[in-house]
């Protein structure tokens, strides 16, 4: 399990200094370019001599590039080159959801090039992360042939050990201590990182989301698909507790609520509002032909009264442990990944409402309560998302 880190772990100051100051430009780069120097040194504090230093050594690295196309008219003096993000370097975020994986290719932006969903053959491990790694390498070759690939990024369900790469326990698909981390840089040969969920989607709320500048001063992530969880942060850094655990909602109490949980009672957010139990219902009624959350929705948006009148079930179940989060971390924003509220205005009224009628914050829950950023790609962004902090947190020294 995660050790605590040690003096002696860390690297000397100046280098700790070194660092810090590439992942500032690299980030203003990310928020600002195509941007000039002096611009940058002017968001980030440093002094002139230090960016030009730092722009240097990432673009050496393969991180930013010089962008003659946005330079302004030739004029007096010195021309000012802005610069910005390296075009060719890409990471693969990979999702792995309880029905399927999903491997994509993003670019420093967080921009989907390419990306493929794939069924499980199986939900063991062993079957899972070789079928996995072979997805991989097919994307890699049918769109990363001139690209750099820099990172690569898993998020999944259930509680993760991101120090050590470890899926601890992930109850629907029944793994405990799955070092996927470990066997997946092996078998690709790239730096690996794996997260949460929700943490993922934070951090990707945080890098490119539609309210990322609010999202970095406070923020609660609630991730509702066949695992529900919860991330949060404050001054932009993430929570994840000495155990990597924070965010475990699943047995939360919610009023409404009356599926009954595998853990053997009455009213837990996630055995009533999970995918799972949202699709059997559907299914059941005749609803939709296939298990997917995705068919409901469609129905939905197609008109189909009953399939609108569950997912707006689900939206008040959801808005009332919106409203519990909102009162207990009084964040800025407070963004919901579900796919009725992602895609359905309807839905996402109806949970805020909730929200408004049953949270003692006083807030505007139009501006607070938000849909994802990524509505039609929340699990290739997820995956992407934890690659893409790494880079941005700590510019990689060579790739």
């Amino acid at each position: 399990m995660r050790r605590a880190t040690r003096r002696e772990d860390l690297p000397p100051s100046e280098a700790r200094k070194g660092s810090d100051s590439a992942a500032a430009v690299l980030r203003a780069v990310l928020d600002h370019g195509p941007i000039a120097r002096s611009s940058i040194a002017r968001v980030t504090r440093l002094s002139a001599a230090t960016v030009t230093g730092v722009v240097a050594s990432l673009t050496e690295r393969g991180l930013v590039r010089e962008a003659r196309e946005a330079a302004g008219p030739p004029g007096i003096g010195r021309p000012h080159v802005p610069v910005d993000l390296a075009s060719d370097a890409v990471v693969v975020g990979v999702h792995i959801a309880v029905p399927r994986t999903t491997v994509a290719l993003l670019d420093l932006r967080g921009r989907i090039i390419a990306q493929r969903q794939d069924p499980h053959d199986g939900l063991d491990a062993d079957t899972v992360l070789p079928a996995l790694a072979g997805r991989i390498a097919a994307l890699r070759r049918q769109h990363g042939a001139r690209r750099r690939v820099i990172g690569l990024g898993v998020a999944t369900g259930g509680w993760v050990d991101t120090a050590n790469g470890t899926v601890v326990e992930h109850p629907f698909l029944g793994w405990r201590d799955v070092r996927v981390g470990a066997v997946l840089g092996e078998v690709t040969g790239l730096p690996v990182r794996v997260d949460s969920n929700s943490r993922a989607l934070l951090r990707a709320e945080q890098l490119f989301g539609r309210a990322a500048g609010r999202v970095r001063q406070s923020a609660v992530h609630l991730f509702v698909g066949n695992v529900v969880d919860v991330a949060f942060a404050a001054g932009g850094v993430v929570h994840q507790g000495p155990r990597s655990a924070a965010g475990a909602v699943a047995h939360l109490p919610v009023e409404g609520c009356v599926e009954v949980c595998p853990c053997g009672r009455v009213g837990c957010l996630q055995a009533a509002v999970s995918e799972r139990s949202l699709v059997r219902r559907a299914l059941a009624a005749g609803l939709i032909d296939r298990p997917e959350i995705g068919a409901l929705v469609d129905a939905a948006e197609a008109g189909l009264a009953a399939a609108t009148a569950l997912l707006q079930e689900r939206a008040r179940l959801v808005g009332r442990a919106a409203a519990l989060l909102l009162d207990l971390f009084d964040p800025e924003v407070l963004v919901v990944a579900e796919a009725g509220a992602n895609r359905l205005p309807d839905s996402l009224a109806t949970l805020r409402a909730e929200v408004a009628a049953r949270s003692s914050a006083g807030v505007e829950v139009t501006e607070t309560v938000r849909a994802s950023s990524f509505p039609g790609n929340v699990l290739a962004a997820a995956g992407g998302a934890v690659a893409l902090h790494q880079v941005y947190a700590a510019p990689p020294a060579s790739i």
